[in-house]
């Protein structure tokens, strides 16, 4: 680049590389880059799309944020009738309405991470055709709303358990591993937001992965102890039942918070690990992605 010099009218040339800027946006070449800084430094856009995620989708509802503690309830009630009433499936002596509510709170915040990231790339596509920043955020930030909806439903879920832990021949026990809450939540939102990373690079591609999505986390769900313990399944089964990674989450909130259900710190460790290889996984899969696939969308 050549700068006009005032003083001695003649062009001087002004080495690139001495140039300062206050961006640089280079290829990426780590499949596995996380790129924190840079996703600090749009931090900002991280939370204007919780924002958009949180407030969008009810502000044109009559009942708004109520729906977040409509459908828990309901869905609890509903199992309540059918499962533990019409079939009389055990709920190991904890109210049914406490334990399917503990079971669903939970898998909620799991499907609510999976089945929105999973259409990252073909519902951001107008944004990401037109402007630079890491696209990590948008799947972080549905991460992040999805979790404020948690906490909500989380509130509901205490407020129940503080009725039924008061009652007189009230059965449940909490215990010291309630602390491992947080180590749950992570599984969770890990779990969630791998998956919905690895399938949403696919449906670039294959658009019918979005109708068989929904109805295989339906069933994912009921091969997941939400309405059901672990007690109750056979023992040929159990290893089977317990290969599924968010079987021990669920159990081990369970048995946390309520003082009936498994707990295997084993089981645990295979969650955790299964979730930090799939969210390595997903992200390597999303960088790769996101580098061409304007061409495919």
């Amino acid at each position: 680049m050549e700068v006009l010099n005032p003083l001695q009218k003649i062009p001087t040339k002004i080495d690139p590389q001495e140039e300062e800027w206050d961006m640089e946006i280079t290829p990426q070449n780590s499949l596995l880059n996380f790129n924190f800084k840079e996703i600090w430094r749009y931090r900002d856009l991280l939370l204007l799309f919780v924002k958009r995620d949180f407030i969008a989708g009810y502000k044109q509802t009559i009942l708004g944020p109520i729906w977040f503690f409509i459908q828990p309830i309901f869905t609890s009630i509903m199992f309540t009738v059918i499962f533990g009433r019409l079939a009389g499936i055990s709920t190991d002596g904890i109210p049914p309405m406490l334990f399917y509510m503990a079971g669903v709170t939970n898998w909620n915040y799991f499907s609510e991470c999976l089945l929105a990231t999973s259409t990252t790339f073909t519902s951001n596509q107008g944004i990401f055709g037109k402007v630079y920043f890491p696209r990590l955020v948008v799947p972080l930030s549905i991460v992040v709303s999805a979790l404020m909806k948690y906490g909500i439903q989380l509130i509901l879920f205490l407020g129940f358990y503080g009725y039924f832990f008061f009652q007189p021949d009230s059965a449940i026990q909490p215990n010291a591993y309630i602390f491992l809450f947080p180590i749950l939540l992570i599984i969770l939102a890990g779990l969630g937001l791998g998956f919905g990373l690895i399938i949403t690079s696919l449906t670039t591609k294959y658009r019918d992965l979005v109708f068989l999505l929904k109805f295989g986390v339906s069933l994912l769900m009921y091969a997941t102890p939400v309405i059901y313990p672990l007690s109750v399944v056979p023992e040929k089964y159990q290893l089977l039942a317990v290969l599924n990674p968010m079987t021990s989450v669920i159990e081990t909130f369970k048995y946390s918070f309520l003082g009936q259900g498994t707990f295997n710190w084993f089981y645990l460790g295979y969650s955790f690990i299964f979730m930090l290889i799939l969210l390595l996984f997903g992200v390597a899969v999303f960088n790769k992605t996101e580098k061409n696939f304007m061409d495919t969308v």
